[in-house]
């Protein structure tokens, strides 16, 4: 399977600036941002994909859209491969909110407040990436999906560190990464 990390946020752009917190709650894409979804869609559109799940956070989205649209595809949206909530970005959109503003997607299947209260502790993110590779080690066309997830999310999966726009292979079956280093 094939994991993108979501395009350039607003909160990336400026946290790279000044390596502080700019208190944007669940930021949307720059126009780098927009720019490296587009990149990814000619360069996944080329790929047999069959499925893609993402995030339900909006710079997840608006990555995720125009892949699905060159697939072809649905979008799954899932909290499982969200990011570690750890700053003011990663406090998410309510599902009616986001219901109105993607009214082709389905997120019937989330809760209205779907990310956590408190900063989530470095377990708890690598527990999640360990019951989302269960799931789709499960899969016997797992090789065809693409995830568009988070820095932390890819890291606790891959023991990775990706890129804005960047896309990396994950093999589910093979197991969890030996270790996972938090920082960026």
């Amino acid at each position: 399977m094939i994991f993108l990390r979501h395009g350039q946020s607003e909160f990336n752009l400026l946290f790279t600036q000044t390596r502080r917190d700019p208190g944007i709650i669940d930021p949307k894409l720059t126009p780098l941002g927009h720019e490296q979804a587009e990149r990814a869609a000619e360069e996944l559109a080329r790929r047999d994909i069959r499925r893609v799940i993402t995030s339900p956070y909006t710079r997840a989205l608006q990555t995720a859209t125009p892949v699905a649209r060159a697939l072809g595809l649905p979008l799954t949206v899932t909290p499982t491969v969200r990011e570690r909530y750890a700053f003011t970005c990663d406090v998410g959109t309510p599902v009616s909110h986001l219901q109105r503003d993607w009214p082709t997607v389905g997120f019937h299947a989330i809760e209205e407040i779907w990310w956590p209260p408190i900063e989530e502790p470095e377990d708890q993110v690598l527990a999640r990436a360990a019951l989302f590779r269960a799931e789709m080690a499960a899969l016997d066309d797992w090789a065809h999906t693409l995830v568009v997830s988070h820095w932390g999310f890819i890291l606790a999966f891959t023991g990775q560190s990706v890129m804005n726009g960047q896309m990396i292979e994950a093999d589910p079956t093979a197991g969890a990464p030996e270790t996972v280093v938090w920082r960026h």
